[in-house]
C-alpha cells in the first residue's frame, strides 16, 4: 500500500472524493471493516541516545541510598517529557541527604550540556561539595569528556 498503512477511513474518504468517486464516509468506514483494514497507529517514540560511550567507572554506591550528612552522596538521573511543543530533556541531580532536587537542566535535545547544567546548578546552590560521591547512570551525557572534566575540577568522585 502507497500509505503504507497509515491511513484511515477519512483519509481514505478524502483521497476517494479527490478521484472524483461520490461516496460517503460511512461507507468508506464498513468497506474498511469488512476487509479487516485499520489504520496503525503512530506510536511516538524516544529520542535515540546515538552519543559514544565512554568506559564505565565502577558502581560506589553500591545501593546504600542513606546519607548522614549533605553533600555526600548525590544522584543523577534525566528523562524525557512529551509537551505539546515535542520532547523536553530533563536532568536533575539529587541529594540523598534530603531527598531534595538540588539542580536541574531542561532543553530540547539530550546533551552532556543539559547534564552538565544540572550539575553546575547543584554546585552553585550547594556550594563546593567536600568529598562527594556522585552517582548516575551510564549514558553518553554522563560518561562524556566534557561532564568528567566539571566533575574533577569540583573533586567530585564519579559514580
Amino acid at each position: 500500500m502507497a500509505s503504507d498503512r497509515t491511513y484511515g477511513a477519512r483519509r481514505v474518504w478524502r483521497d476517494v472524493l479527490a478521484e472524483g468517486v461520490a461516496c460517503g464516509l460511512h461507507r468508506i468506514e464498513r468497506i474498511m471493516r469488512e476487509n479487516a483494514l485499520r489504520a496503525r497507529p503512530r506510536r511516538r517514540g524516544l529520542p535515540k541516545d546515538e552519543g559514544e560511550r565512554a568506559a564505565a567507572s565502577p558502581n560506589l554506591l553500591e545501593r546504600r541510598l542513606a546519607a548522614d550528612v549533605p553533600n555526600r552522596k548525590w544522584i543523577a538521573d534525566f528523562t524525557y517529557i512529551w509537551t505539546a511543543e515535542g520532547w523536553l530533556s530533563v536532568a536533575a541531580v539529587i541529594d540523598l541527604f534530603s531527598r531534595r532536587v538540588v539542580g536541574w537542566s531542561m532543553q530540547v535535545s539530550m546533551t552532556a550540556q543539559l547534564v552538565t547544567d544540572a550539575l553546575v546548578m547543584a554546585t552553585w546552590r550547594r556550594g563546593r561539595p567536600d568529598a562527594l560521591l556522585h552517582h548516575s547512570v551510564y549514558g553518553s551525557q554522563h560518561t562524556s569528556e566534557a561532564f568528567q572534566r566539571l566533575m574533577a575540577e569540583h573533586g567530585v568522585t564519579a559514580r
